[in-house]
């Protein structure tokens, strides 16, 4: 019978890859991986013999429906992995697996190792509720809105982060919710594993002052219970697109020129069309 395995692989310490996956690997007819040279490495160390064949991120679109089919036409015992950790979360294989149930070919998980979740276990924060939001935006206005997003809808965040990156991060935390507990893992179940508590300016000192900080990979767990919304951001209201272009027009510039002016600014592309193709709906224009 056609089947597709979403099976987490080891973050870091073979040691716990459980015995159901190993065994469900080594009877598999087909590998779908992030990253073949990654997965052939595990696939040296246990022993596994099927084929390989890599679906990520940049080519999932194209590859998914192809590879439900060749599941479905040849009868095949097929496994989906990432390069570690459980897959679809915060990496590719949804496409894969909603194609699969598309033809009806049974999908079933084998659970195991979740970067996010073991953070978060030894973070030491009430996580009845909490919420998972992977890498966040990279623009320094974007990251910040992002911030305030989830101080307004989660009592518990969960992120991850480059090595190269983490210290930005902190850094915008610190600015943005300097009340909020902070517990951030690096490396989490290799030989230097290492987690850093405390509040936002805390971390970030010890951060800084650890020259390899820019090594590993980082999780990082939020506790904003009791966090206040910053009142001036409660006051504080962004104008609308549309509101943007009429501010423009005001100025003696037409709907288009007022357009290039908030492109020139930074402001999207596609907003800007779209907020401009309301405006002309609105004033009846074609």
């Amino acid at each position: 019978m056609a089947v597709l395995y979403v099976v987490a692989t080891p973050i870091g310490n073979l040691q716990d890859f459980s015995p159901r996956a190993v065994e469900i690997m080594k009877n598999a007819g087909l590998i779908i991986a992030e990253d073949t040279r990654v997965t052939m490495k595990l696939c040296q160390v246990f022993g596994f013999h099927a084929p390989l064949v890599s679906c990520h991120r940049h080519n999932e679109g194209s590859k998914a429906g192809m590879l439900a089919a060749k599941i479905l036409a040849e009868d095949l015992t097929a496994v989906l992995v990432t390069d570690a950790g459980t897959p679809c979360i915060s990496d590719p294989g949804n496409e894969v697996v909603r194609e699969c149930t598309a033809l009806n070919i049974s999908v079933m998980p084998i659970p195991g190792c979740c970067a996010g979740i073991a953070a978060l276990s030894v973070s030491g924060f009430d996580a009845r509720e909490f919420a998972f939001y992977g890498f966040l935006p990279r623009e320094k206005k974007d990251l910040r809105e992002k911030l305030l997003e989830i101080v307004r809808g989660v009592p518990v965040a969960v992120l991850h982060e480059s090595p190269f990156r983490i210290i930005e991060l902190t850094e915008a935390i610190a600015e943005t919710i300097p009340e909020a507990g902070m517990t951030v893992c690096c490396d989490l179940t290799k030989l230097h594993e290492k987690t850093i508590r405390g509040m936002p300016a805390e971390v970030l000192a010890k951060l800084k002052a650890n020259e390899k900080t820019e090594k590993g990979e980082y999780c990082v767990v939020l506790d904003l219970h009791g966090v206040r919304f910053p009142e001036n951001e409660k006051q504080e209201t962004e104008p609308s697109m549309e509101a943007k272009l009429i501010e423009e027009m005001k100025q003696g510039k037409t709907l288009w020129e007022a357009q290039e002016v908030l492109i020139a600014k930074g402001e999207k592309k596609n907003a800007v069309k779209q907020a401009a193709i309301f405006l002309k709906k609105m004033f009846g224009e074609e």
